[in-house]
């Protein structure tokens, strides 16, 4: 049993980095960049346990519903509809309200949306992204000049005073993004919960621009008056249902309707999508405590120690959420208070089995891995999320990835020997590590961090 040891890197925040380039040889897995492929890839890709595959149209109403979306649709999306039917994507009702995938698209092109979305944009992005989430990107565009004055107006519509017009246009052209984790839970939602992701998605870009959430409390806390100080404390508008569940709402900032304008019909290749920003700006107000600014991906908030990115607690906390799912954040490496790497909780190959047997479970795990300067001192971290992994004729496994900052739309590999060591923390269900470390629970820690930084102030 190992000891799980509190370090200072649980607030280091998890921001946009140079990126990993040490890939092992021919690491690029191949892989279309539009989401034209054949059925048998959508099928590996949800394989769901427990979850009832249906795969045809049982009621006039769903023949309708599917007929309506095909008229909406371009060539190619039209056949990735139809591979998701086939599939049994197009009718899962994972989602919080049992809603399906089908219902949600139908709302989409049939009802409005918030004001300067194009219901048909929404639609093919909701479909290309359920279809293959690995275009899912925190790669946020430049400001078109014609905007330019919007959006500095709109940034600094609640100060006072001018601020020189240089640092106003430096502000809000974002080049190195802090969403990763928000972008990370977008592709496992995505991935994992395709029905609940259409929800997210229609209700986000509707008028009300907000979706509500039906949770279970111990998903988040052993009990329930230190859930309800979590959802207090992350400020997240609430209504207790009973004292097992609550109703949570969730919505971008105020700020994010004017990207998303502006992706709408200034989106150039590998930027984000309407939908990635109006996902991304949710759960970054999620986690920052409703503080989160998308126009200049600046963020305020309690628990941080600077504006840019996320720290794990506030990971955490959204993917709990987001997924109604019970997450513990594992940490592995062992850091000072000078945020120099020093040694691991537990040794490489317990952490090789807890990857692999969540991954053998059906989970995607979002990691933060860290990149090290000469002296071993921590100088970046980022989040990316293992889907699989392979072993080779030498009994040496390879991870499969996705990094939502990469550049492309592929998955991605990296060799054992080259990540593991890298990993700080991971999230896991409780069941894969609890025979092997003594995990101090998530919140029990954000309690007392709490209090240790109001007894600082």
């Amino acid at each position: 049993m190992v000891e799980r040891i509190d370090s200072r890197i649980q607030h280091y925040n998890y921001n946009t980095i140079n990126r990993v380039t040490s890939l092992t040889p021919g690491s690029v897995q191949t892989a279309s960049v539009s989401p034209s492929f054949g059925s048998a890839q959508i099928v590996q890709m949800y394989q769901t346990p427990n979850i009832e595959l249906r795969t045809e149209l049982n009621s006039a109403q769903e023949k309708e519903k599917y007929k309506t979306i095909l008229s909406n649709l371009d060539r190619n999306s039209k056949k990735v509809i139809e591979a998701l039917l086939k599939n049994g994507v197009l009718l899962n009702s994972n989602s919080n309200d049992k809603s399906t995938v089908l219902d949600n698209l139908y709302k989409i092109v049939t009802e409005p949306r918030a004001e300067g979305l194009e219901s048909k944009t929404i639609l093919k992005d909701t479909i290309a992204t359920i279809a293959y989430p690995f275009v899912i990107t925190q790669q946020f565009g430049d400001i078109p000049n014609k905007y330019v004055e919007k959006v500095i107006q709109a940034n600094n519509e609640d100060k006072s005073n001018l601020i020189d017009i240089n640092k106003a246009v430096s502000d809000v052209n974002v080049e190195h993004s802090g969403t990763c984790v928000a972008a990370s839970t977008e592709f496992k939602l995505a991935k994992q919960m395709p029905a609940e992701f259409a929800r997210f998605a229609q209700e986000l870009s509707s008028p009300k621009m907000a979706v509500e959430k039906t949770i279970n409390l111990d998903n988040l806390a052993d009990d329930t008056l230190s859930a309800i100080w979590l959802l207090n404390a992350f400020e997240v508008p609430y209504d207790m249902k009973d004292f097992k569940q609550a109703k949570l709402t969730f919505a971008p900032d105020k700020n994010a309707i004017l990207r998303a304008q502006i992706q709408t019909t200034n989106k150039d290749f590998y930027e984000r999508t309407p939908l990635d920003v109006l996902m991304q700006s949710t759960f970054m107000q999620v986690g920052s405590q409703q503080s989160y600014n998308t126009l200049t991906d600046k963020r305020g908030g309690k628990f941080n120690q600077n504006d840019k990115g996320l720290i794990e607690f506030e990971k955490t906390f959204i993917e709990s959420v987001a997924l109604d799912k019970n997450i513990l954040s594992v940490t592995y490496q062992t850091v000072d208070e000078n945020a120099r790497l020093i040694g691991y909780e537990t040794d490489l190959d317990t952490l090789k089995k807890h990857l692999t047997t969540a991954l053998d479970m059906g989970e995607n795990i979002i990691i933060g891995y860290t990149q090290t300067n000469e002296n071993n001192i921590i100088v970046n971290g980022h989040e990316i999320t293992i889907v699989g992994y392979k072993i080779n004729n030498n009994g040496k496994m390879t991870f499969i990835c996705n990094d939502t900052d990469d550049g492309i739309t592929k998955l991605i590999e990296y060799s054992e020997d080259y990540l593991l060591p890298k990993i700080h923390h991971a999230a896991l269900p409780k069941e894969v590590v609890e025979q092997d470390m003594n995990i101090v629970p998530n919140w029990v820690e954000g309690i007392e961090m709490y209090k240790q930084m109001k007894n600082a102030a």
